[in-house]
């Protein structure tokens, strides 16, 4: 009777367990579609193109900024601090990195937009942090991304009052695609030797 109870509790408790770290695991992926969709947390919208209903005679201030995680050893700027666009224009930014090491270096940046609650409002329609960044060594790249502000911003109860946006980026180091790391291997004289 007692070790009947006492398996019921541990599977209790491994049913818990389980469900908890499944929910958990499933937290992440949720809360970045949630983010997406309402744009909360200054996550952006993503466009195919740049049509807009309409392009008001309304402007808005877009700052740009750039920051990059502690090791990263790039160096990364916008190239324009600020901008001002009607809304419902298309704009084009573009941000500078530069890898100043001897070896190749992969990154991905991050992004989100302030106030954070305008992010379903600020549409991009290409960006360089949709892919991942490779810069050989010594090499500068300037990065474009293509972006509108909706113009159904103005019809929302915290979005008609805003006009500045700020755009930032985190660049992050990534791992080497294998082509590209089997590239940045040094050679091994043993090895050359073999082979000749």
């Amino acid at each position: 009777m007692k070790t009947s109870s006492n398996k019921r509790v541990v599977v209790s408790l491994v049913a818990i367990v389980t469900f908890m770290g499944a929910m958990g695991f499933a937290a992440v992926p949720f809360y970045n579609w949630f983010c997406a969709v309402t744009g909360y947390g200054g996550t952006t919208a993503v466009a195919t193109s740049g049509e807009t209903a309409e392009i008001l005679d309304q402007t808005m201030i877009i700052r740009f900024d750039a920051s990059k995680e502690r090791d990263m050893p790039w160096t990364f700027k916008p190239v324009q601090r600020q901008m001002k666009i009607r809304i419902g224009e298309v704009g084009l930014a573009f941000y500078e990195a530069h890898n100043p090491t001897d070896r190749v270096i992969a990154g991905t940046a991050s992004y989100n937009v302030a106030p954070f609650t305008i992010g379903e409002f600020f549409t991009k329609i290409d960006c360089f942090c949709f892919t991942e960044q490779i810069l050989q060594p010594g090499q500068t790249v300037q990065m474009p991304v293509t972006f509108y502000v909706d113009p159904e911003i103005v019809n929302d109860r915290d979005g008609k009052l805003v006009n500045s946006i700020t755009l930032s980026y985190t660049f992050y180091e990534t791992d080497l695609p294998s082509d590209q790391a089997m590239l940045d291997q040094p050679v091994d004289d043993a090895t050359t030797s073999a082979v000749n």
